[in-house]
Formats: structure tokens, sequence, C-alpha cells
């Protein structure tokens, strides 16, 4: 009887060490490029990580590095959180590639989403936004409100994202106003509130009178509220404290149900590795409330434009378009392949300067 009474009592003690263990929370990790305070895109990842904390309460975890360099300080950083135990680790810029991927094999039994890349493994999913559908509207906008006809462009990285942006702004800038002219500054950073008002202010002083972002702080919106009689646009994050004027209307990233949806699969054992590249239509992108500074018929035509993209009606990318050297690209009504964005690597004809190596 006494035996009996003792496997009992065994028997629930691993059953409450087994219901204990079972309780653990999920650890979701986030390595992030900038501060969580930049005002655009780590801003969003993090709100992404916020919400992901919000849905799923105590039964998950999440830890996060703001502000690690690309390179061999992201491998470091991913490899520690691995060995904190992190189940499902995102890492949220272009270039942690190959740290993400190196430390994925070093860690098979993590998960892995990487942002804006292409490189996948068992572990290692990727995912982004179609950022150029928001550039189309705001690239209307912009031709249809300059009046000096002149359009600045702060590039982060000659990386086909950002160039895929460019493109598509002027696109829709050229249709809009076909006197529009681009100037493109190459800020070589995603981060860098001194580097991005000194782009800003040179192309400010060139004659632009709209100034466009692919860079995450919003030092841009600052000078251009300096300098008057300058329009903005947020990149990443709405950046309304600056409305109505300079800022005008915004690229808004809604990571929050992608990262929910991944945390899911991960606590359901259903996670593996994808390829997610979403746009306005699915919500990853959002355009950003447009101001009354912009003129009613304006703001008309950029909402009939965003709601066509969304709706899958028209794409950015649709011909007669031809490459910056003239050769023909896409035909009349002939609309673009991923394969080609993802890897694009050439300006659309009409865009001056070199893409830097």
């Amino acid at each position: 009887m006494k035996k009996r009474t003792f496997l009992a009592v065994s028997a629930a003690a691993l059953m409450a060490a087994g219901a204990v263990q079972a309780q653990e929370p999920v650890k979701v990790g986030f390595i992030f490029v900038g501060p969580i305070g930049d005002g655009g895109w780590t801003y969003e990842h993090n709100q992404g990580r916020l919400a992901v904390e919000e849905h799923f309460g105590d039964a998950v975890e999440t830890i996060y590095q703001e502000s690690v360099p690309e390179g061999a300080d992201a491998e470091r950083a991913m490899t520690q959180m691995a060995l904190q135990g992190a189940d499902l680790i995102f890492t949220t810029s272009f270039g942690y590639m190959d740290p993400t991927i190196n430390v994925a094999a070093k860690f098979p039994d993590v998960k892995f989403e990487h942002a804006t890349g292409y490189k996948t493994a068992p572990n290692v999913g990727v995912y982004s936004a179609r950022f150029y559908e928001g550039r189309a509207v705001q690239g209307h906008i912009a031709g249809k409100m300059t009046k000096t006809n002149k359009i600045g462009y702060i590039a982060s990285f000659p990386i086909p994202e950002v160039i895929r942006g460019i493109n598509s702004a002027y696109i829709h800038a050229k249709k809009a106003n076909p006197d529009v002219e681009f100037s493109v500054v190459w800020a070589y950073t995603w981060f860098d509130p001194a580097k991005e008002a000194e782009a800003a202010k040179a192309l400010i002083e060139t004659g632009a009178d709209v100034v466009l972002q692919h860079t995450d702080s919003t030092a841009p919106q600052a000078a251009a509220a300096e300098a008057g009689n300058v329009i903005t646009f947020g990149q990443a994050s709405d950046m309304g404290e600056f409305a109505p004027m300079p800022r005008v209307s915004s690229i808004i990233d809604n990571w929050s149900p992608y990262y929910i949806a991944r945390v899911q699969a991960v606590i359901d054992g259903t996670w593996e590795s994808d390829n997610t590249w979403d746009g306005i239509g699915p919500g990853m992108v959002g355009i950003g409330e447009i101001t009354d500074a912009v003129p009613a018929d304006v703001k008309a035509e950029a909402l009939a434009l965003k709601d066509s993209i969304a709706s899958g009606a028209y794409h950015p990318f649709t011909g007669p378009l031809n490459k910056q050297d003239g050769s023909a690209w896409l035909a009349e009504g002939e609309v673009a392949d991923d394969g080609t964005l993802a890897g694009m690597n050439f300006y659309v004809e009409g865009i001056t300067g070199d893409i830097p190596n």
C-alpha cells in the first residue's frame, strides 16, 4: 500500500513538473539595426514586438537588442540570443542576412526570420514588404506638388529594395508631372541623423522642394521644416509630429500581424521556412494620413492610386518602361515579375546618375 502511495505521489509530482515545463513561455528575440526610438524603421519593428507581448501575454517572453551594426557584431548578438534560449529570432535589417544564415547553421533548433533578405534555410525564413507600392503613391503627390520640378531622394544603400523605391517614386512623379527631375543622394547609412540632415540640406540647396527618404530618422523632416516650403514623407513610420507640413503623408510598415502569426506557428509547432512579400493589399504597407497641405484633387488621385494597387488592378511597374540606358524593359501593359524586382539593379529611363557599386 505504501509503495502504491509513493508511486502515486511520484506520478503526480512528475505530472506537475511536466505542467510547469509545458507552461514555459516561448522566447522570441529581435535584433534591431537602430534604436527603438528612431521614429522610423526600428520603431515600427519594436511596435511589432510589443504587439506580440500584448497578444500572447505570459505565453511569450520577448527580448531584444537595439543599434546592432551589420556584420560581425550582428553575428555575435544573434549567437548570444540563441544561447539565452530564444526559440525564434527576428533579424530586422538587410545586412544581417549572412550573419543570420551563419548563426542558424549552428543552432538548428532555433527558428530565424530575416527581414528584407533572400537567403533561406530549413530554420530560416525571410519576409519583406512591397515598399515600392507606397513609393508610387508618394511619387504621385511629389510630382503634383513640386513647384521647382526638382525632387530629392535620400537613399541608404544600393540594394534592390532601395533601387525599387527610387524607380517607383520617379515613375509616378514623372507620370504626374513630365517636367520633374530626380536627384539621389546616397547616405550609406540606415540611421544617422547628422548624415540624413546633411543630405536633406544638400538636396534643398540644389532646388529640391520635395524630399523623399529611405533612411530611418526624422532628421530630414526637421531639415525641411527649417528650410520652409519643402515637403517630405514619413519613412517606415508615420512621423506625424511633422504634419501637416513638411510631412504630408508617409509609408507605415505594419509588422505586427506577421510577427503574431509567426510566433503562433512556433507555439503550434507548424512553423516552416517561408518567403513573405506583402504590400498595401494585405496591410503590411500602410499609407499615412495625407494632410490638408495636399490639394484635395491630388489627395483624391493618390488615394485612388493606393486603392488600385491594393486591389491588384494596377501594378506600379507596368510598361511601357525602359531601362536607364534606353533599352526596352517592359512593353505596353506588361508587368514586372517578382524575380526581376527582387534583384533590381538598374534605374529606369529618365533618372540621371549611376548606382554605386
